[in-house]
């Protein structure tokens, strides 16, 4: 029986959420050279992912926060993502943008969000962590709880590990970069001379060069 991480990794395959190009590398907006490029709003484009994703996500804040007031996306790719989660379970939706807007009321969170109120944070995408722990970090300022945050996919680098566990924020995703390898080999999509430039990446992203 398929696990739910390899059910994903092979979903973000099939629709090229995840890119794979070891030979030919993806620079990021960071200047990080890297063989792999992740963007996950390309489910919202696919009903049978994006639904798979959202009851998926659904399971588990009722499983492990069922306690949870409101329901918070990640501006911008998780907003879609969040608000769909939030529906699914009847529960209000907030978003936190990644700076306070520049006119009118200036909000760094939209929507309403009381102080006391219990909040998982859906994110579509973790790489260092830093943007996604400013959302939780502006969450608690407004005086909410931060129950825990679900992502679709992880890059799995220990500084983001070290970032979640500074801040006591527990994190879930669906599926990760190590449990994407082994699938995208097994079926063809990289070489076995791929996944050693692979996992060789994944040890110094920032100063790998192909």
């Amino acid at each position: 029986m398929e696990k739910l991480a390899e059910i994903v990794a092979k979903q973000l395959l099939q629709i090229k959420a995840i890119k794979l190009q070891p030979a030919n590398p993806f620079t990021w907006a960071s200047g990080w050279n890297s063989p792999i490029y992740c963007d996950n709003r390309k489910t919202l484009s696919y009903p049978e992912v994006r639904d798979f994703i959202k009851l998926e996500f659904a399971r588990l804040v009722l499983e492990k926060y069922p306690e949870v007031d409101v329901v918070a996306g990640v501006a911008t790719g998780a907003i879609a993502q969040g608000a769909l989660v939030a529906d699914s379970i009847n529960k209000p939706f907030i978003y936190v943008r990644s700076a306070a807007k520049g006119h009118g009321l200036t909000n760094l969170i939209e929507g309403d969000l009381k102080p006391g109120q219990k909040v998982v944070v859906i994110e579509d995408l973790i790489s260092t962590g830093g943007s996604s722990l400013k959302a939780v970090e502006a969450i608690r300022e407004a005086g909410a709880e931060v129950l825990g945050m679900l992502a679709i996919f992880t890059y799995g680098f220990p500084v983001a590990t070290e970032a979640f566990e500074k801040v006591g924020v527990e994190l879930t995703t669906l599926s990760s970069y190590q449990e994407m390898i082994p699938f995208a080999s097994e079926s063809g999509y990289v070489s076995a001379e791929d996944v050693a430039t692979l996992q060789e990446w994944r040890k110094d992203p920032a100063s790998w060069k192909k």
